[in-house]
């Protein structure tokens, strides 16, 4: 390797491990900042959309979205300057998180009020689990993962047969009712329907006939039921998740940017190069 070429790696490596890092001083720090920036910028939109702050202040904080925009863009960049399979990072969760939270003020030239979607920066604060080193809650995330993706059969099945029980009783409603109380659809009537099985109530419809308030009864009663089973599928799932738990840290493999490596990891479990141990 000739010392343009390794000086060109150990810059980079020193930059990922800043940037990826969140076990080494410098990689916390500038983790920590980041936060603390996206803090900032979400708090400047909440200001922003108060009339009078905005009123009196708007080119300061119109000008300090733009910095943490560039700010956020140049971190963007050399996230993906830094990693040796870009397209990992660009296409992973936290890659389209970080490129969602920058296009919103560019945005805004083509579309009025698009800035306002920079709030998707929050979702950037996900990170702190790994900045403060809570690898046990990294740990619980990825069975909670496991446990709804593991469920996802059992849960379609069952909201599919929420669907056509409201689609019955909305029927069912919108004959015994009909419009002249206020049951002036089957649609209307389906989301009276789903609205009582989710023990919301807005109170916009009620039945007035002595049949529907029987039925609208048993409905209530079967909300109660309907939303205890998908807590009991995902439950069982975590419970079985739990017992294969693995201790997990915070290294990020350079090479293809896959994270979730266990405790005292060498090699990356996906493309086998070396961690940054």
């Amino acid at each position: 390797m000739t010392p343009q070429k390794a000086n060109n790696f150990n810059w980079k490596k020193k930059l990922y491990e800043i940037i990826y890092e969140a076990d080494t001083p410098a990689g916390k720090w500038f983790d920590v900042i980041l936060l603390l920036f996206i803090i900032l910028s979400i708090l400047v939109v909440m200001l922003e959309s108060v009339k009078k702050i905005d009123a009196q202040y708007h080119q300061y904080l119109l000008a300090f979205e733009w910095i943490i925009t560039i700010l956020f863009s140049t971190e963007y960049i050399l996230r993906i300057v830094t990693i040796n399979k870009p397209f990992k990072y660009i296409f992973s969760f936290y890659g389209l998180i970080d490129l969602l939270s920058t296009l919103p003020m560019y945005l805004s030239f083509f579309f009025v009020g698009s800035h306002l979607l920079i709030a998707v920066r929050s979702l950037r604060l996900l990170r702190v689990f790994r900045i403060l080193k809570l690898v046990q809650f990294i740990g619980e995330a990825n069975q909670l993962k496991d446990a709804l993706k593991a469920s996802r059969t059992k849960i379609s099945v069952f909201i599919f047969a929420v669907l056509i029980l409201s689609v019955i009783l909305g029927t069912l409603m919108y004959m015994i009712e009909g419009d002249e109380n206020g049951f002036t659809s089957i649609p209307t009537s389906i989301y009276w329907t789903i609205v009582t099985l989710t023990t919301v109530g807005y109170g916009d419809i009620a039945p007035q006939t002595s049949l529907g308030q029987i039925i609208a009864t048993v409905i209530m009663i079967l909300g109660y039921g309907i939303i205890a089973v998908p807590t009991g599928i995902v439950s069982v799932e975590f419970a079985k998740a739990g017992n294969n738990t693995q201790h997990t840290n915070t290294q990020v493999c350079p090479n293809c940017a896959t994270d979730d490596h266990r405790d005292n990891a060498t090699h990356c479990y996906n493309c086998g190069s070396l961690l940054n141990t």
